[in-house]
């Protein structure tokens, strides 16, 4: 029963996956991010799947490397995106990026930590 709920959730990041190839392009940041969530995703899959795809050690530094990394680049572009947004304070801001990056990627990184560290 609980598998059927990654496999939704690999769905999801795949979708999302793809609206980052067509919007993020622009930039060599917004090409690396798109590296990075292909490389974790791959990792989720194995995890899901039960497939062992490289040795635990990539998916060790996979893990920690792509967590800096989505914890970076989440708060870098959100801040870019609401700098004319005067009316709310900083700490609301960081409240809501935070959150919503545990909620979001925080099943992805659950699984690849699951993958890595088994």
């Amino acid at each position: 029963m609980i598998d059927i709920f990654w496999y939704c959730y690999l769905g999801f990041l795949a979708i999302a996956a793809v609206g980052i190839l067509l919007t993020s392009f622009k930039s060599p940041l917004g090409i690396l991010d798109f590296v990075i969530s292909i490389i974790t995703w791959i990792g989720l899959f194995g995890y899901v799947t039960d497939t062992q795809i490289l040795n635990t050690l990539v998916w060790k530094i996979v893990f920690a490397g792509g967590l800096i990394w989505d914890v970076y680049f989440s708060f870098k572009k959100f801040n870019e995106d609401v700098k004319l947004d005067d009316d709310t304070p900083q700490s609301i801001k960081l409240a809501f990026i935070g959150i919503t990056l545990i909620l979001l990627l925080g099943p992805l990184y659950l699984g690849v930590f699951n993958y890595a560290f088994r």
